[in-house]
């Protein structure tokens, strides 16, 4: 666990290497992961109000992104400095809208439904 005493966030797991990945908690109280994909770090930073341990894509609040071409990603501290930055700067995202039921979708499910009956 790496706690930064400066901005508040706690990194509690960091993998470093090629593909970087970890999660921590933000200093307001919200979790957060980041991983590492084509040269770029991805951070996602999630709702205070999580009723599941494991967060889905509906979850996300903000999101950041960031080059990593210019940080040792075998060094655990650069990984973290970055991610530590990130955090500030990670622009929220709009609410997940609803899919649409498709056709095929709403057939499968009246099928489903009948043989459920059965």
């Amino acid at each position: 666990m790496v706690a930064d005493d400066a901005s508040g966030c706690t990194v509690e797991d960091v993998t470093v290497g090629r593909y970087a990945h970890g999660f921590g908690v933000t200093a307001d109280g919200r979790s957060f992961a980041f991983r590492t994909h084509r040269a770029r770090l991805t951070l996602e930073i999630y709702r205070a109000d999580l009723e599941t341990a494991v967060p889905g894509p509906e979850d996300v609040e903000a999101v950041a992104l960031a080059p990593v071409t210019d940080i040792d990603l075998d060094d655990e501290r650069s990984v973290v400095a970055l991610v530590r930055d990130l955090i500030p700067q990670a622009t929220p995202v709009p609410a997940a809208q609803p899919h649409e039921t498709t056709t095929v979708r709403a057939l499968l499910g009246r099928l489903s439904a009948v043989i459920d009956g059965m």
